[in-house]
């Protein structure tokens, strides 16, 4: 409130900005969280088709990444040659 105070802004107006952010932080985490199930259900249908692809050979293309790039793969998957 003293910022607030300091800029002589009355606190309705404080109020109404803060409310305006968040209104619209909410309306972009809803836009994210139905991207992300639409990638989802995508995958999904793609699995039940019959095109997935195999955890396993996942793992061993990130493996293979990680150590093409000398980087450490992800705690609990295969690590690449170590220097």
């Amino acid at each position: 409130m003293a910022e607030a105070e300091a800029d002589h802004l009355p606190a309705s107006q404080v109020v109404r900005e803060l409310m305006r952010e968040h209104v619209v932080h909410r309306r972009e985490e809803r836009g994210h969280e139905a991207s992300v199930a639409r990638k989802v259900e995508a995958a999904r249908v793609c699995v039940r088709a019959g095109s997935g692809v195999p955890s396993e050979e996942i793992d061993a293309e990130f493996a293979a990444r990680c150590a093409r790039a000398e980087l450490p793969s992800m705690p609990g998957r295969p690590r690449g040659p170590q220097h």
